[in-house]
C-alpha cells in the first residue's frame, strides 16, 4: 500500500489512475506527494517520503536540494501545459501589437451612444496597431514550450529566430525548418520586434532582463514574460516603458510594482489555467509518481537522474539514492556477491552531487541485507520493490 498527499486540488482525471494500491493520507506520513503552486520550502518532510510530484513545470515551490539529501526524487511535467502557455503567449503577442483592450475599452465607454456607429470610425484611429506578420521574434529558450510558440508564430508569418545552448536533440526536430538559431541572445535583442522569454528561473538566468539588455533592444520593441517574474529587473523594466524603449511589456507574473504601470499587459498566471492542461499535468504527474513507486524508475526528475529499468517483474529490485561519489557501486556489487545473489540486470546514473543505481536479483533478500546497504557511507534512500 503507498500512501499519497496531495497539497493543492489536483485534477480528477488524474487521481482516478491510481490503483487500489494508493490511499491518501496526511504528508507524515505520506510515500509521495502531489503539489501545484504550494510552498513546501518551511515544511518538516518526512522519512517515509520518496517522490513530489509537481503538477506543472516551474519547481521554485519545493527544496530540490533539500530533497536531493535526503533521497527524495523531485519530477515535474515538462510539456504537459505548453500547448495552453503557447496559446496564452499568441494571445499576448496580439493584444500587445494591436490595442484591443483600448478598443474594447472604448465601445464600453460608450455603449449608450446611440450614434456609436458614426463615432467609433473616428475613434478607432487611436487603437490602430501593427501585424504581426512578418515582425522578428525572439525565442529564449527552446525546451517544449518556446519550440511551440516558435512553429506557431512561424505559421504566422514572422521571422523567428531562437537561442538556446541546451536545445535538446528531441526538442531541435520538432522546430520548424523556417527557424533561425543564433548563438547569443544578443543577437535576438539588437534585431528583433518581439522577444519571449521561456527559462526557468535559476542563478544564472535571474534579472536576465536588465538595464544593460533592456539598452541593447530595438526601440518599441515588446517584451514577454510567461516563465517567471525573477527573470525581469522591476526597475530596469519601469525605465525601458517610461522611456519608449519597450513600447510593451507582456506577462503572466505580474507583481504589486508593474502590475500598475502603464504600458503592461498582465494576466493573473493564466498561462497552464486551462482544463486540458490542469488535466494533462496531473495524469503526468500521477503516472511518474507510480512507475516510481512501484518500479523505481525516474522520468522527468528535476534533482536526480533519468534512470529506468522497466516494470520490475523479477523478484527483487534494489533501488538506492546515494552520493555520486567513486566506489559506490562496487560496495553495491560486493554485498551483493557476499550474499551470493544473482544480479539479473543493472543500471546506474548519475546527476551533479547524487546518483541514482537500480538491480534486479532473482532472489528475496536474506535477513540483514539491508541493514548493511543502509549503513554504507553515501547511502540516501534504499528502496526494495518486491515482485508478487
Amino acid at each position: 500500500m503507498f500512501h499519497y498527499t496531495c497539497l493543492n486540488p489536483i485534477a480528477d482525471v488524474g487521481l482516478n489512475k491510481m490503483t487500489d494500491l494508493y490511499q491518501t493520507d496526511d504528508i507524515k506520513e505520506a510515500d509521495a506527494v502531489l503539489v501545484r503552486s504550494a510552498s513546501m520550502h518551511d515544511m518538516e518532510l518526512p522519512d517515509s517520503l520518496c517522490a513530489v510530484a509537481r503538477a506543472g513545470a516551474g519547481v521554485n515551490n519545493i527544496p530540490l536540494d533539500t530533497c536531493a539529501q535526503k533521497g527524495i526524487v523531485v519530477f515535474n511535467t515538462p510539456g504537459a501545459n505548453a500547448n495552453g502557455v503557447k496559446e496564452l503567449v499568441l494571445a499576448g503577442m496580439l493584444l500587445a501589437s494591436r490595442d484591443l483592450k483600448g478598443g474594447m475599452d472604448w465601445v464600453l465607454e460608450n455603449k449608450d451612444d446611440p450614434a456609436i456607429g458614426k463615432t467609433m470610425e473616428k475613434a478607432k484611429k487611436k487603437f490602430a496597431g501593427k501585424e504581426i506578420q512578418g515582425k522578428k521574434l525572439g525565442v529564449i529558450g527552446l525546451g517544449a514550450i518556446g519550440v511551440l510558440v516558435a512553429n506557431a508564430a512561424a505559421h504566422l508569418g514572422m521571422e523567428v529566430y531562437g537561442c538556446d545552448p541546451y536545445l535538446s536533440v528531441e526538442n531541435a526536430l520538432k522546430m520548424s525548418r523556417s527557424i533561425t538559431l543564433v548563438k547569443s541572445q544578443e543577437e535576438l535583442f539588437t534585431s528583433c520586434d518581439f522577444i519571449t522569454l521561456h527559462v526557468p528561473l535559476l542563478d544564472s538566468t535571474r534579472h536576465l532582463i536588465c538595464r544593460e539588455t533592456l539598452n541593447k533592444m530595438k526601440k518599441g520593441s515588446i517584451l514577454l514574460n510567461f516563465a517567471r517574474t525573477e527573470l525581469v529587473d522591476d526597475d530596469a523594466l519601469e525605465e525601458a516603458l517610461q522611456s519608449g524603449q519597450l513600447s510593451r511589456y507582456v506577462t503572466d507574473f505580474p507583481d504589486c510594482r508593474i502590475a500598475g504601470l502603464p504600458h503592461v499587459i498582465a494576466f493573473p498566471h493564466l498561462g497552464a489555467s486551462t482544463e486540458e492542461s490542469e488535466d494533462n499535468c496531473a495524469v503526468m504527474a500521477v503516472q511518474e509518481l507510480m512507475d516510481y513507486l512501484e518500479n523505481g524508475n525516474i522520468v522527468n526528475s528535476v534533482n536526480y537522474p533519468s534512470c529506468s529499468l522497466g516494470k520490475a517483474e523479477k523478484p527483487t529490485r534494489i533501488c538506492i539514492a546515494h552520493k555520486n561519489v567513486p566506489g559506490m557501486i562496487s560496495q553495491f556489487t560486493s554485498l551483493i556477491g557476499e550474499y551470493q545473489l544473482n544480479i539479473c540486470d543493472m543500471i546506474s546514473k548519475s546527476r551533479n552531487d547524487y546518483s541514482y543505481a537500480m538491480f534486479d536479483l532473482d532472489h528475496s533478500l536474506p535477513d540483514g541485507f539491508t541493514e548493511k546497504l543502509l549503513n554504507m557511507d553515501g547511502i540516501l534512500k534504499v528502496r526494495i520493490i518486491e515482485s508478487n
